[in-house]
């Protein structure tokens, strides 16, 4: 199977829900024109990133009742679409999410399990951590979705994997900081090398879209990403530069590259897990 997969590099309007589905819309209908069977948005599309306190009065509750799912809702009928927002659940605790749609339903819905409150970042003020990495059925085969610090983790993805997942779906918000002699900031370096190594490791695609546009003093960059399961790259979409990006992947890579290199067959889980439990457990002990 073959699959056009759209990043939809956009910049958003800071707290206002109502212009960033109109963008959303947008955008979808051009991915449709562009025959893309997925589009990836940056983490917290339909908020903005900095939202402080505008977090409570731009949250959304999931469901086809709600206004602005039901419009994503009705655009997902024949193209699926990976969505950023913020997500406030029965108990109003609210979180950073990304929810995936398909033919008019809600699949998957992630919560973002590290929040990033240091330097620049306050996020752990704001909102609750999710508590759960799983993978997913889709009509594309076994997905998973990462918001931004959570693929800075490596047991994410790696749990992913062991989960099932062949597409790997990551969104950020990423701000630009640190310069080197070379070109692109240091930021978008760290996160492609990042992108490169899990799917070369894990023998997966991973696709990446990450945001654009400046938001309270911060600039985004953009960089979005696709590299296939031999780490190589597939696309690269340009720098601070808003762009619907399209490029096809093929499926049957899996096979090849997993004859060549079974790691996934040969990850000894039970072993990890009795590792696991023994490393809690010693840290667990009060002269630790």
């Amino acid at each position: 199977m073959k699959i056009r997969i759209a990043l939809a590099q956009c910049n958003t309007k800071l707290g206002d829900v109502s212009t960033n589905l109109e963008k959303h819309l947008s955008l979808i209908g051009e991915a449709k024109r562009k025959q893309a069977d997925l589009v990836i948005f940056p983490e917290l599309s339909l908020t903005g990133y900095a939202l402080q306190d505008l977090a409570v009065t731009a949250a959304l509750r999931p469901h086809q009742e709600d206004p602005v799912f039901k419009e994503l809702l009705l655009a997902s009928q024949d193209i699926d679409l990976m969505v950023g927002f913020v997500h406030e659940d029965r108990r109003h605790r609210f979180f950073i999410a990304s929810a995936y749609l398909s033919q008019g339903k809600i699949l998957h819905i992630h919560n973002k399990v590290y929040l990033p409150t240091y330097g620049m970042f306050d996020e752990g003020r704001f909102f609750a951590h999710g508590n759960s990495a799983r993978a997913f059925n889709t009509r594309f085969g076994r997905v998973g979705m990462l918001i931004c610090e959570d693929f800075w983790h490596a047991s994410l993805p790696y749990l992913l994997w062991l989960n099932g997942a062949d597409i790997l779906l990551f969104s950020s918000a990423s701000p630009g900081r640190g310069l080197n002699e070379n070109p692109r900031l240091s930021s978008s370096q760290w996160v492609e090398h990042t992108n490169r190594a899990y799917a070369g490791l894990f023998t997966t695609f991973v696709a990446h879209t990450n945001r654009v546009g400046y938001e309270d003093g911060l600039n985004f960059w953009g960089g979005s990403t696709i590299f296939d399961p031999d780490g190589d790259l597939v696309i690269r979409v340009p720098d601070f530069t808003p762009a619907l990006a399209v490029a096809e992947i093929d499926l049957n890579e899996l096979q090849r590259t997993r004859t060549r290199l079974p790691l996934l067959r040969d990850e000894r889980i039970t072993m990890v897990q009795k590792e696991l439990e023994r490393i809690i457990s010693e840290n667990d002990r009060p002269d630790h």
